[in-house]
């Protein structure tokens, strides 16, 4: 076991890792001075459930033909599909540029700094929201990802898994160790997150080089096994219909014309499954076409 520092509370730790952060972090291309609001809408779009080696390249030419919300707007929002292209998840890439259309519409091209404003964007979920508005625009508001809630629920709940999510729980755990200063709050936001994707790991955290290895609960208390409920897992990708999705997505992807009903019928194996997938992406809006004139991506 580790000794824990005396009048070690929620506030000291959120000052241990702003310390932390400050320091030192990845240079990750959302965190570089200057780098706009929209690029950041842009990075927590694609940050969804996928690594960031993956999307850093994807971003960078993300922005480089769409450097502005207006530029996304005019384009078809097939286009946005075609080069989210194997990032998962196209859904993400049509809620994208649906947002990219109510930014130019209704803020004249600028994403806004208001939580509610943000999410009453397409595709804008909570996290997000509270994300762009803290990391674009400093506001002091708690953000809480899957990492940050394994190190809240290790350094301040004494558990070594996070469990379940729970919003008003989370918001409210990480509510308390944001410090005041707008600036340092956004400091432990990011922090908390990237101590939680390279230090406070799911598997093997390394407990040894933790800034709060002396204020953590979990840690102090010897590292109990966590017997609590947990987070569903995600079904298994091969053989699934996200796949099948996939397959018939990277297809059109590929083609400037529709793709026949027959082409699409050769790209799967099982029928039903197939039917399933492809049924699924015109209610989804990502496919357009019916058997007589083929299938594409949308205008």
């Amino acid at each position: 076991m580790h000794e824990r520092s005396a009048e070690i509370g929620p506030l000291a730790i959120g000052e241990r890792i702003a310390d932390w952060y400050e320091a030192g972090h990845r240079d990750l291309p959302w965190r570089r001075d200057g780098f706009g609001a929209w690029g950041i809408l842009v990075s927590e779009f694609m940050l969804q459930q996928t690594p960031v080696a993956r999307v850093v390249p994807k971003l960078e030419a993300w922005l480089a033909r769409w450097p502005t919300a207006a530029a996304l707007a005019a384009e078809p929002s097939g286009e946005a599909v075609r080069a989210w292209d194997r990032l998962g998840y196209p859904r993400r890439a049509l809620a994208l540029h649906g947002a990219a259309v109510a930014i130019t519409a209704e803020h004249g091209g600028v994403v806004p700094a208001d939580v509610d404003a943000l999410l009453a964007l397409p595709g804008v979920g909570p996290y997000t929201a509270r994300a762009v508005a803290a990391f674009a625009y400093g506001v002091r508001v708690p953000v809480v990802d899957v990492n940050t809630r394994r190190v809240l629920a290790r350094s301040v709940l004494g558990q070594g898994d996070a469990g379940p999510a729970n919003a008003r729980r989370d918001h409210e755990l990480m509510e308390a160790i944001l410090p005041t200063l707008p600036a340092r709050a956004r400091q432990v936001n990011a922090g908390a997150m990237e101590l939680g994707q390279t230090v406070c790991v799911a598997r093997s955290p390394r407990c040894d080089v933790c800034p709060l290895r002396t204020a953590c609960a979990w840690l102090v208390a010897g590292s109990p096994s966590y017997d609590g409920p947990t987070a569903p897992r995600q079904k298994r990708y091969e053989g699934s219909d996200r796949q099948a999705r996939g397959r018939i997505l990277r297809e059109l992807r590929g083609s400037e014309i529709p793709v026949p009903a027959d082409a699409v019928a050769a790209l799967w194996p099982d029928v039903e499954q197939r039917e399933r997938a492809l049924a699924g992406l015109l209610r989804d809006g990502l496919v357009v076409g019916d058997p007589s004139t083929g299938y594409t991506l949308p205008e």
